[in-house]
């Protein structure tokens, strides 16, 4: 979701509420700590150099069990940072504690949004050696094979 999809929503709703991916709920008593642009300037596993852009959002739980956050406070806080902060109409990305500091992207499914789980992967598949698809082998060549290669007592090794 990208910055002005969330600014689309937030009027919508009164109240905000997240979910995990796999329907665990974020406390509603969740704290917004930080509010963040993100650049980062990094080198691919093939030598190419790469740029990406961000928002990022910080979730965070404490013990006060009475706070809840308004659609309008964060919309407030969108509109009063996004000039000061440079925001871009980039992806947004949440952070938020689970064993360890987790990143998520953001959804919306009409009702409350969605941490979604990030992924790594390889962007320069096509340099690692990486084949596309996983290579079929029967099982025929494979016996074909074992009996071509060197067994105990051959004398080939």
């Amino acid at each position: 979701m990208k910055l002005s999809e969330l600014k689309t929503i937030l009027p919508q709703l009164h109240q905000i509420s997240f979910k995990l991916e796999n329907g665990t709920p974020v406390p509603s008593h969740f704290h917004l700590t930080e509010l963040g642009f993100i650049e980062k300037r990094f080198v691919d596993c093939g030598g190419t150099v790469r740029f990406e852009k961000s928002i990022s959002l910080q979730l965070w739980t404490a013990n006060d069990i009475d706070h809840r956050f308004q659609a309008e406070k964060w919309l407030s806080i969108l509109n009063r940072f996004e000039l000061e902060l440079a925001l871009e109409d980039v992806e947004i990305e949440v952070e938020y504690q689970q064993e360890t500091i987790g990143k998520f992207n953001l959804d919306f499914d009409g009702h409350g949004f969605i941490l979604l789980n990030k992924k790594t992967a390889c962007l320069a598949e096509d340099q690692c050696g990486i084949p596309s698809q996983k290579p079929r082998i029967r099982l025929s060549d494979l016996t074909a094979a074992s009996e071509k290669s060197c067994s105990p007592g051959s004398g080939c090794c």
